[in-house]
């Protein structure tokens, strides 16, 4: 397993693999044939980068069971999924802002996301895993009320896309099972969420595969697996935290 970060240092840009509170530094290109340089530096002597720059990330609805039973919705015969846009995402320890204008619900939703490794279309489920770089954290941040606000068109890109809405990482794990990891979320160190990944209708290998006949998925897109029971609000000041163990710890503050 290795846990890669992009990170800034003097003045630099660059990237490499955590071993405990050092990292590793690499050259060449995260996704095809990473090489150790030899350097490391001290993980609390960099700034903390997003680990990978998506051209997109897609999130998924209604994709776990436990969620579909209380507010009685039925399994999808395909992934639901809109996108947030690329002003969205944002490294850990960044700020959550509120769009301006806007007064009513920021939900924070703990995710799951998957990040693809090469250039991906038309797979099949059996070739999915070999498209999978890693997985990250991700925090789905919602303007709730704008979702539903025109009776005539759900919003979903809109209330997901708002400047600082899509936090993810700080790393991307590798040669991990998705199967088995539990997604927690915190809010100012009170655990909100606590569930797991085997209760997704569509398991990551069936999402990759079936998004991929929608769309051409690139090296570093992110899909958000969607979120189980337990999102709700935050208010300013409040600290979210995305815990997956295996996978990586992702916080920011609203506000």
């Amino acid at each position: 397993m290795a846990h890669w970060l992009r990170f800034t240092h003097q003045g630099s840009t660059g990237f490499g693999m955590v071993d405990k509170d050092t990292i590793q530094v690499c050259t060449g290109d995260l996704f095809d044939g990473a090489e150790p340089t030899g350097e490391r530096l001290a993980l609390d002597a960099v700034r903390v980068l997003m680990p990978c720059k998506p051209t997109k990330m897609l999130g998924l609805w209604n994709n776990f069971a436990a969620r579909a039973e209380i507010e009685k919705l039925q399994r999808p015969g395909h992934p639901l999924w809109f996108v947030k846009t690329n002003n969205c995402f944002m490294a850990h320890g960044e700020p959550i802002r509120r769009p301006p204008g806007y007064s009513g619900l920021v939900v924070f939703e703990g995710e799951l996301g998957v990040v693809i490794g090469k250039p991906c279309r038309n797979i099949s489920e059996t070739e999915a895993e070999s498209y999978i770089f890693g997985y990250t954290c991700v925090n789905d941040v919602t303007a709730r009320e704008i979702l539903r606000s025109d009776p005539s068109f759900p919003q979903w890109s809109r209330a997901k896309s708002f400047d600082t809405f899509g936090p993810f990482g700080p790393v991307i794990s590798t040669s991990i099972g998705p199967d088995a990891l539990m997604v927690r979320t915190l809010v100012n160190g009170e655990e909100k969420q606590n569930y797991p990944v085997a209760d997704m209708f569509f398991r990551p290998c069936a999402i990759v595969s079936r998004l991929s006949q929608d769309m051409t998925l690139m090296p570093g897109d992110v899909i958000a697996c969607g979120t189980s029971l337990g999102a709700g609000p935050i208010k300013e000041g409040d600290e979210v935290e995305i815990v997956i163990e295996g996978v990586g710890r992702l916080a920011n503050r609203f506000g």
